[in-house]
């Protein structure tokens, strides 16, 4: 794994967050941040934001939770969240 530290790949700026949610997921790891994200689907049969994101740990003063109506949405926040929180996120 330490070599893919190193050879992030060169994103295509017409393809959404959704694309690159594994490699956020991995580099928060890296990080020391435990994160997840998940689809609930009682919420989505009753029309609610069903996807959910949620870390904690590492640099994290404390817990950080985005829902959205799709991985688009939920990821969306979810980064603007980890900014807002001090992690430069480098995607």
């Amino acid at each position: 794994m330490t070599e893919a530290r190193r050879r992030w790949p060169k994103l295509d700026p017409d393809s959404g967050v959704e694309d690159v949610t594994l490699l956020i997921l991995e580099w928060l790891g890296e990080q020391g941040v435990g994160a997840m994200i998940r689809v609930d689907a009682e919420r989505m049969r009753e029309g609610r934001p069903a996807w959910t994101f949620a870390a904690g740990g590492g640099p994290l003063a404390g817990g950080l939770r985005a829902d959205g109506a799709s991985v688009a949405q939920c990821m969306g926040r979810a980064l603007h969240r980890l900014r807002e929180a001090g992690l430069d996120v480098p995607f």
